[in-house]
């Protein structure tokens, strides 16, 4: 078994996520030996807090280069499903980012290829991985909140609400069919049901495109850049600003989301809340040290991260003592903690205590049902 600071790891991408991959590999340990860009050029000259290794020259320099371990993509949609597959035919272990391809067909044959190949592969999950997310997933599986009646909440964002704002994921041939609920409605849906061990059967999906035309900018922009005073060309909008999903799970629960990244003053406000025969719990991702624990014979309780209080598998995703906030970028590491231990043991688990590709191809089977639901104005059966 090799030790984790002996991987060496590649991540392809230079965005904003691309960014926070390399800070937590660094910070577990592994050597990051280069990023892939759009162009060497430009992964150079990228201003960014965290500096980047030497870019390759190219994707297919990068698997050439047999010191590789791992290649973790951050590229947009169109790009992860020729980008896995071409790294698990080199024989390397792979994070992807979500969706893990643009539609369940292209999904499925990674995950067969994957699990063919005996490499360890990831779906870029992250959520699952704040400790107070653990700790509900442990409460719900101990029945500290009974048999589970409803799951609601959803995922609101800011960042989309001007026509001027703009970003890749507004164009379907690079995002796919799907852009709101693929962005950030996917870890709604993944988290739920990481959180209450149930699967979503059934779906019914209505849309809403609230800025039918937007001012894209002539030239390329970044995540979250600030755009400014540029030239701007009208570009009709054929994806969702906002979508309200009602979903049915595995044994009975119901539940319902709103998704949206045209909710102003929420800049990353993911909320769920469960609902049982014993009690309910409540988390928001801006307010992520905090889990609300809901009681109706005796007063509520709000439980702030503490390993000391924790659950045993919560305690062990979290490295700091109380009151000592962690956050986002700390769930990427917690995260490649689990991938990486995979790897450096050589074999991907059965059952990984990490989201797989058999978690990435769920997501887009359910998002295709999600889309066909919106489509036809009905209720969709999801794939089992």
């Amino acid at each position: 078994m090799r030790e984790v600071t002996d991987l060496r790891a590649a991540v392809v991408g230079t965005g904003f996520i691309g960014v926070v991959h390399v800070d937590a590999l660094r910070r577990l340990g592994v050597q990051v030996l280069g990023v892939v860009g759009s162009s060497p050029e430009r992964a150079r000259a990228k201003g960014s807090p965290v500096p980047l290794p030497e870019p390759y020259e190219s994707f297919e320099a990068m698997l050439a280069d047999d010191r590789i371990d791992v290649v973790h993509l951050t590229t947009p949609n169109q790009l992860h499903y020729s980008q896995a597959r071409a790294t698990l035919e080199a024989g390397k272990h792979v994070v992807c980012e979500k969706p893990l391809a643009i539609d369940s067909a292209q999904s499925a044959g990674l995950l067969e290829l994957a699990q063919r190949s005996g490499l360890v592969h990831c779906t870029n999950f992250n959520i699952r991985f704040y400790p107070q997310c653990q700790e509900a997933r442990a409460l719900v599986a101990s029945g500290r909140v009974g048999d589970i009646w409803n799951v609601h909440g959803g995922y609101l964002q800011d960042w989309l609400l001007y026509p001027t704002d703009w970003n890749w994921r507004l164009e379907p041939d690079k995002g796919g069919q799907l852009r709101a609920v693929a962005d950030i409605g996917s870890h709604w849906l993944d988290l739920v049901q990481f959180v209450t061990g149930r699967g979503v059967t059934e779906v019914f999906a209505d849309f809403a495109t609230t800025i039918p035309v937007r001012r894209r900018p002539a030239g390329e922009v970044e995540t979250f850049a600030a755009t400014g005073d540029v030239e701007r060309v009208d570009a009709p909008m054929a994806t969702e600003d906002l979508a309200n999903l009602i979903v049915r799970f595995h044994g009975g629960a119901h539940g319902s989301a709103v998704i949206s990244q045209v909710s102003a003053g929420r800049r990353n406000s993911l909320r769920l809340e469960v609902d049982g025969s014993a009690g309910s719990i409540f988390w928001d991702a801006e307010r992520h040290e905090e889990l609300w624990l809901g009681h109706r014979d005796r007063p509520n309780e709000t439980l702030t991260r503490d390993p000391s209080l924790l659950e045993r598998d919560a305690a062990q995703r979290t490295s700091l003592p109380a009151g000592h906030p962690e956050g986002f970028a700390d769930t990427f590491k917690e995260l490649y903690r689990s991938v990486y231990a995979a790897v450096a043991a050589e074999t991907m688990p059965d059952e990984p205590d990490f989201p797989s590709f058999v978690d990435g191809h769920r997501a887009n089977v359910l998002g295709d049902a999600v889309a066909a639901s919106a489509r036809d104005r009905t209720w969709i059966e999801v794939p089992a």
